[in-house]
């Protein structure tokens, strides 16, 4: 019963975050006006924004002008109902404070992941309150991480990156990391902490690069880091600790 509340919160989530999506970047309010087709600009009738079904009733098109709708949408949709329920079974099947913290976090990173890899922005109104939030977590009972950790994690994560932009510019003359993504950073480590901020940066680069690789990316054209952020953050939330665990388990045998 709880996987199915989960999923149906999830997928009416998802729909909005969509709207948070597409609007946050072009600095519209994503609350109105209702949402229309951004090609023949016809009002979305409610039974046409049903989160998942529509999509696949739709055939991913626009119902009045057939414009096609980009998969992001039904990405999203069912993403965020698939990861709140992976989280929710990592955490033992329980509705605890750290189950809604990582929600929170997992809600904020999705819309993220998305604007950061469709315009190469990541919006202060997403990363500045996403800090707040994780050191108000980190004060809060029951939780996972406490203070002392997350302003380490923070702080480390913050002065990494922003000594590793500086340097990298005055090497190259070239930016590397953007204001985005320091501050992400900087609310990675408020949510998880000095280990998870490290796990994250390792296993983040680790990905970026064989995307890199397999992708033959051109070098001189911009490629965002801060989707990468987001899946090894979520990564880490989701298995990191049993990750870690394994690590130190397979040295111990030797």
């Amino acid at each position: 019963m709880f996987y199915l509340i989960i999923f149906i919160f999830g997928t009416v989530f998802g729909s909005f975050f969509n709207v948070c999506i597409s609007r946050i970047p072009i600095k519209k309010s994503v609350v109105y006006p209702d949402s229309s087709c951004p090609v023949c600009k016809t009002k979305i009738k409610p039974y046409h924004n049903i989160p998942i079904i529509s999509y696949i009733l739709l055939k991913g098109k626009c119902a009045y002008c057939g414009t096609k709708i980009n998969i992001h949408y039904f990405l999203v949709e069912i993403l965020t109902p698939i990861l709140l329920i992976l989280l929710f079974i990592s955490l033992e099947a329980q509705f605890s404070i750290v189950f809604f913290k990582y929600a929170i976090f997992i809600s904020f990173g999705l819309i993220i992941f998305f604007i950061d890899f469709f315009h190469y922005i990541i919006p202060n109104k997403l990363s500045l309150p996403l800090i707040i939030i994780g050191f108000i977590f980190s004060i809060l009972p029951h939780t996972d991480v406490n203070w002392i950790s997350a302003g380490i994690g923070a702080l480390s994560g913050f002065l990494l990156f922003l000594f590793t932009a500086y340097f990298f510019q005055k090497i190259t003359d070239k930016d590397s990391l953007g204001g985005g993504d320091i501050k992400l950073i900087a609310a990675i480590g408020a949510f998880l902490g000095i280990w998870g901020t490290l796990f994250t940066i390792l296993f983040s680069s680790l990905i970026a690069l064989a995307t890199l690789l397999v992708l033959k990316h051109d070098r001189q054209k911009h490629f965002p880091f801060g989707p990468f952020l987001v899946v090894g953050s979520i990564f880490y939330i989701l298995a990191g600790n049993t990750l870690i665990s394994l690590y130190l388990s397979f040295f111990n045998l030797y």
